[in-house]
């Protein structure tokens, strides 16, 4: 084979790697006609499709919040070094102060030390985070609106706006991470219930009976006068208690499914009961789950706005609003509080709400795409 042979070869296949690869990744993007009715559905639906894109949009901001309200430098620069404090915590004796402790930048004597050797610091957009107390108020807190704090402060001094935003942060995870593991356990005890039927559907029943009529606001109320509630307490001790929100639906579809004729083929062909109950009858239960989904994200995070606001919930001092809508009750004369809380809580449970809707009308059956919208 002469090279100008060998090279055609080689470009020969090269362009098959390049066709074969980009069939591939057209393959992977192309929707099942199925699932392109369904997002088609989706879209049709505006108002739920547009509040899908802002609750995303805001979710990213919120997740950068020590980048947008911080009481520490995004960048410092200092005797010709950079520094970022954002990051790490350096002590006042870097900047030439007294102390070992963590250096307080927005002390003015801090200040003083860094611009004297040539420095300069780029601060985010709101110079306070959500437990920094402004020591420079000039009136009592809470102090209204100003051209430093937004949206005032609270009664001790704090910025609200950097309480929202990262209450805002806390209370959609705290959500999300709350709904995918009830939905995880819900799912599984439904599936379980539903394929065997039986002894197992009639004593999961009575067992779910019993535990739902446990009082799961006493129970927080005696864990949390015996020890300090967190993050990871609450989400436990709820959890106990918000799976069950998904195994009536799950149950009554695998019900439905399990005497399908494939299902009978399959067990027919000796396939295991959990491949059946998790490859075959667990995508139609999906639909129904996945619909329900955005409703216990809901749920889930009024629960915890609720806790909050009775003070059985986060530890004191948390960014909470449930915790500043406690604090606009308990300072009327303070507005700003109670309706910074609400309009954040009612826009960001919109918001979902209407994308529950959307989501929805993307899984009915019976629904067909609609151009003009709704």
């Amino acid at each position: 084979m002469d090279a100008r042979t060998e090279i055609f070869s080689w470009r020969d296949k090269a362009r098959l790697i390049i066709t074969d690869a980009l069939a591939h990744k057209n393959r992977w993007a192309r929707l099942s006609p199925i699932n392109q009715r369904r997002w088609n559905n989706f879209k049709a639906n505006r108002r739920g499709y547009w509040s899908f894109w802002i609750f995303i949009v805001l979710f990213f901001i919120s997740l950068f919040a020590p980048f947008i309200a911080n009481d520490k430098p995004l960048l410092l620069k200092y005797d010709g070094d950079l520094y970022v404090p954002v990051f790490v915590a350096y002590t006042e004796t870097t900047f030439g102060g007294e102390f070992e402790t963590e250096a307080d930048y927005r002390d003015p004597f801090v200040k003083e030390l860094i611009e004297k050797n040539s420095g300069w610091m780029i601060w985010p957009l709101i110079r306070y985070t959500y437990d920094t107390i402004n020591l420079d108020l000039p009136v009592p807190a809470p102090a209204p609106p100003s051209a430093e704090n937004w949206l005032g402060t609270d009664d001790q001094g704090r910025d609200v706006v950097a309480r929202a935003l990262y209450g805002f942060r806390i209370s959609i995870l705290f959500g999300l991470v709350l709904t995918v593991f009830s939905s995880i356990i819900g799912v599984t005890a439904g599936a379980i219930q539903g394929f065997f039927g039986g002894w197992v559907d009639l004593v999961f029943q009575r067992f779910i009976e019993v535990w739902t009529s446990i009082p799961a606001l006493y129970l927080l109320i005696i864990v949390a006068s015996i020890i300090e509630p967190t993050f990871w307490i609450l989400l436990g001790i709820l959890l106990l208690f918000s799976w069950v929100a998904l195994v009536g639906v799950v149950r009554a579809e695998f019900l439905r499914g399990r005497n399908l004729e494939y299902i009978t083929a399959a067990r027919a062909l000796g396939l295991p009961s959990w491949k059946i109950m998790f490859k075959h009858l667990l995508p139609n239960a999906m639909v129904a789950t996945l619909t329900f989904m955005p409703f216990i994200l809901n749920g889930s995070i009024t629960t915890l706005t609720s806790l909050d606001f009775l003070g059985f919930g986060l530890p004191p001092g948390s960014p909470s609003l449930g915790e500043l809508l406690a604090q606009g009750k308990a300072n009327l004369q303070a507005p700003w509080l109670g309706l910074t809380a609400f309009f954040v809580i009612a826009i960001m449970l919109s918001l979902l709400i209407f994308v529950g809707e959307a989501v929805r009308d993307a899984l009915d059956p019976r629904k067909t795409f609609n151009s003009g919208g709704t």
